[in-house]
């Protein structure tokens, strides 16, 4: 796997791997926060029908300034806990007329670690080569 990753950066250059690897985290992290706004609504009861979706957005909106400012070690965290909403997608695809939303959270979930994941590692690369110039 090293090598592999080793080989895409000599093949492709650090700034269009970063570029990419945050382009994939943006879409994701929007497209997880949508999913989860809509099954939020689902779930609305009682008083106060926004706690549902503050209870399940929170942690991800807790991770914007990370992702605005572009920090490597922010997003590294926000991969491990994209692992979380994967776990409650597949839980959710298992639920009677959930399937498509549980398996939409997934994928949206594993997306976002993934672009998280690389993103982390290449700009800290992209980093580390810019303060030894």
């Amino acid at each position: 796997m090293r090598r592999w990753v080793e080989g895409l950066e000599a093949r492709h250059g650090l700034d269009m791997l970063t570029e990419r690897s945050r382009r994939l985290v943006l879409a994701s992290y929007v497209i997880l926060l949508a999913l989860l706004f809509w099954s939020g609504l689902a779930m609305q009861a009682g008083t106060h029908p926004l706690t549902p979706i503050l209870i399940r957005a929170l942690p991800l909106i807790l991770f914007l300034p990370s992702i605005l400012g572009r920090r490597p070690r922010g997003h590294a965290w926000l991969a491990f806990v994209s692992l979380l909403y994967f776990v409650q997608g597949v839980m959710l695809a298992t639920l009677p007329g959930q399937g498509l939303l549980g398996i939409g959270e997934s994928l949206a979930a594993l997306g976002l670690f993934t672009g998280s994941m690389f993103y982390a590692r290449f700009r800290s690369r992209q980093l580390k080569a810019e303060r030894r110039d």
